[in-house]
């Protein structure tokens, strides 16, 4: 599946998967400056750029007063593209703690219009998934952490952890799901109603399904 991959400006180490030629690649303010660094071009340039300092060259710009965060910004205009898959890079590990709960909050929002957001960090990836599964391949290894988002979250199954679960409920008031492990085994996480964000060691990649 094509993705719309989204640069942001807070730390970014490194890509975690390669950038296919039907990708669309979309800077975030001040996210322009890892492409730039990486040798990379942007297809579009979104923001306020009150983080870059300047404002580039065919930028689409928004004023700094505004309800979107730059990276909102960007989802949002993924969406329009028609992208059902998202990659944000420089999203979870800068210095404001207020954007990085921002961007779970975006992962929410893609998640309530069918498409499938993740945010890739220097150590982690997290992905909300609503009314849905997770499919993780064998081989993994470290923790894994899966948290309720908003209301309940009815109908989970946790299989292949060291820690599961049948048909269980989770919510925002307690933390049940966190520091799981992985087991070496397949595992499963799903949710029949509700949303969960769930957050792994990066160096496992990705889940060979999210629906």
């Amino acid at each position: 599946m094509k993705k719309c991959i989204i640069f942001c400006a807070a730390e970014f180490d490194k890509l975690a998967a390669p950038i296919d030629r039907e990708d669309y690649i979309l800077a975030a303010d001040g996210g322009l400056r890892h492409l730039e660094k990486a040798g990379l071009k942007p297809h579009g340039i979104i923001g306020d750029f009150d983080s870059l300092g300047y404002v580039p060259t065919g930028a689409e710009v928004f004023p700094v007063e505004k309800d979107d965060t730059d990276a909102m910004l960007a989802a949002k205009k993924g969406l329009q593209l028609g992208f059902r898959a998202f990659y944000f890079y420089g999203s979870l590990d800068g210095p404001r703690l207020d954007h990085t709960l921002a961007n779970f909050q975006t992962l929410q929002y893609l998640a309530d219009r069918g498409a499938t957001g993740y945010l890739i960090g220097n150590d982690y990836i997290v992905t909300v998934v609503r009314d849905g599964k997770l499919l993780f391949p064998a081989g993994w290894e470290g923790t894994v952490s899966v948290f309720c988002m908003g209301a309940d979250a009815a109908g989970v199954t946790i299989r292949g952890l060291y820690y599961e679960l049948k048909n269980g409920t989770l919510t925002a008031g307690f933390p049940l799901g966190v520091s799981n492990h992985f087991t070496g085994r397949e595992a499963e996480i799903a949710v029949e109603q509700g949303s969960l964000l769930v957050m792994w060691d990066r160096k496992n990649g990705f889940p060979v399904s999210a629906r």
